[in-house]
């Protein structure tokens, strides 16, 4: 597999396994395709993944998640 890390991905992803690489690499070609905003924020979310503080992207989708809940319940 060759892929061409950029340095943005090089300094933030964990990519010490080659699952990682694959993950990272399925994700680009998703990306360029026209996706729902569903699909986009999931994309978004499995990229998070990646990232060597990846509980920060979780703790912040989940408050959307909890602020859009509290909205639907007024």
């Amino acid at each position: 597999m060759k892929l061409q890390l950029t340095l943005y991905e090089k300094k933030n992803y964990v990519l010490n396994d080659r699952k990682d690489l694959i993950i990272l690499s399925k994700i680009k070609e998703v990306e360029d395709s026209k996706l729902d905003s569903k699909d986009k924020e999931v994309v978004k979310l499995i990229k998070t993944q990646l990232k060597k503080d990846w509980r920060s992207p979780f703790i912040v989708y989940l408050n959307k998640l909890i602020r859009l809940i509290r909205r639907h319940e007024k």
